[in-house]
């Protein structure tokens, strides 16, 4: 009896040695796949690797740690017929650098020598500003604060009046901030100004904390002014906007699932999305003209 107790303790202690010695592999393996994928990650232009979609990217969305990861779908809807005119599909996560390219492929699309572009806060971008203007589109964007100084009682850069034959800019208390220097910041070249009266106004508990509050104004501040112009009117472009082009991704959505795309990478979710949009578009005439008058114009 005591001979077979001990075969059967060697055995079982053998067994536990092979056993974690196949652990130790196994865990060996997965320490060497997760520093591949570290010096992957460390060599990835944007520091994104997503095991599911080698395309797919993390979006920016209004959802705080939201990790959505996906694809940013660009679309430019024709206020007068809701038609889905041009329309993209990036791996990007924002979208401040669509807003040319779009409006650019919408005005060629349409044939059109003037254009005036509508996009939401998240396509605010001096460049593509500038870029619109000089294709001779006019565009409406929303200049987004990001300082948070309205939510406490303090005045923001919108409550400073620039005053262009002087090139100053006047504050609240009435006291004139004049030019100082320009140089440039991200490509884009910005002017500062300032006045030397803040120590002693009375408004200085709601301008600014340090010795003087000073201003920026880009180069090309103009075309924001006149946006801001057109934003104050009492036809708000924002409400056009939300009427015209969230209609038909909210019928995509529809169709769609309001899940997620059914192909991976971003040449296959491009088809997907164009197969959407061909669809919508097809229905939205038929709407418009009726089949015949759809298969008349096909046939012109």
């Amino acid at each position: 009896m005591v001979r077979i107790d001990r075969q059967e303790h060697g055995e079982t202690r053998a067994d536990k040695v092979a056993h974690l010695a196949r652990r130790y592999g196994r865990i060996r393996q997965e320490i060497a796949r997760l520093k591949a994928m570290e010096q992957a990650l460390a060599e990835a232009p944007d520091g994104q690797i997503s095991l599911t979609d080698p395309d797919a990217r993390a979006m920016a969305t209004s959802a705080r740690h939201s990790g959505m990861v996906g694809y940013n779908v660009q679309t430019a809807v024709d206020t007068e017929t809701h038609l889905i005119v041009v329309h993209d599909v990036t791996n990007q996560g924002f979208d401040r650098d669509q807003l040319s390219p779009m409006a650019t492929a919408a005005k060629e699309a349409l044939r059109r020598d003037d254009l005036h572009a509508i996009a939401d806060k998240g396509y605010f971008s001096g460049s593509q500003i500038l870029a619109c203007d000089q294709a001779g589109i006019t565009t409406t964007v929303p200049r987004p604060e990001t300082s948070g100084n309205r939510g406490k009682g303090m005045y923001v850069k919108a409550d400073f009046a620039y005053v262009p034959a002087r090139d100053v800019y006047v504050c609240p208390a009435g006291e004139e901030l004049t030019y100082r220097y320009t140089r440039e910041e991200d490509g884009l070249r910005i002017g500062r100004y300032w006045t030397n009266e803040c120590q002693r106004c009375p408004l200085r508990h709601r301008c600014t904390t340090g010795k003087e509050r000073r201003i920026t104004r880009w180069e090309h501040e103009h075309l924001v002014d006149a946006m801001r112009g057109r934003l104050g009117g009492e036809a708000d472009p924002m409400t056009l906007r939300r009427c015209t082009v969230e209609h038909p991704f909210g019928t995509l959505k529809a169709w769609m699932g309001h899940t997620h795309f059914l192909t991976r990478r971003l040449k296959n979710v491009r088809t997907e999305m164009a197969l959407n949009v061909l669809a919508y578009n097809i229905k939205r005439v038929v709407a418009l003209i009726g089949i015949r008058g759809l298969m008349r114009a096909i046939a012109a």
